[in-house]
């Protein structure tokens, strides 16, 4: 069984795949774009002992849009047991409180303690600097067009 790539001396199998009819398609690129996206944010955030998930959590906890657990779950896309491990974790680091909601006081709305905010603020200069690092083959305008395009692509032209 081979342990090595089979590439001749000199061959960058990245780019000769490029070639390959999946390179063109919008959910691999965002999927690898993603990835590697991950990878950076994650090794910027471990310092703050974060994730890329903890993370979002944190950012929308110090938001002061006073998001609701379900409302977090929907919005990250993730399962509502998945949010109750994130915020619970944040929660015994003192990053984050629960309180009930306002409207709904079954509804637990998410805060970001004084601490919180400033380690956010912290990892937030990180995850910049890791995104600048995973897109600085585009210019600042491109940039700029993505996020609107992937804005408007998942939540219409209102975004």
């Amino acid at each position: 069984m081979p342990t090595e790539v089979d590439d001749a001396p000199g061959t960058v199998p990245a780019e000769k795949l490029m070639a390959a009819t999946i390179s063109r398609d919008a959910g691999f690129l965002l999927a690898k774009l993603h990835a590697a996206g991950s990878v950076l944010n994650n090794r910027a955030l471990a310092g703050f002992g974060l994730k890329e998930r903890s993370y979002s959590v944190l950012a929308l906890a110090t938001s002061e849009l006073e998001p609701t657990q379900r409302e977090m779950a929907e919005f990250l896309s993730l399962d509502p047991s998945q949010i109750v491990a994130l915020i619970d974790e944040l929660e015994k680091r003192g990053l984050v409180i629960r309180a009930p909601g306002k409207q709904d006081r079954r509804a637990k709305i998410v805060s970001a303690t004084v601490e919180g905010a400033a380690v956010f603020r912290q990892a937030e200069a990180a995850a910049r600097e890791a995104e600048s690092a995973a897109l600085a083959g585009l210019s600042d305008t491109e940039i700029a067009a993505l996020k609107g395009l992937l804005r408007k692509a998942l939540w219409g032209p209102a975004a």
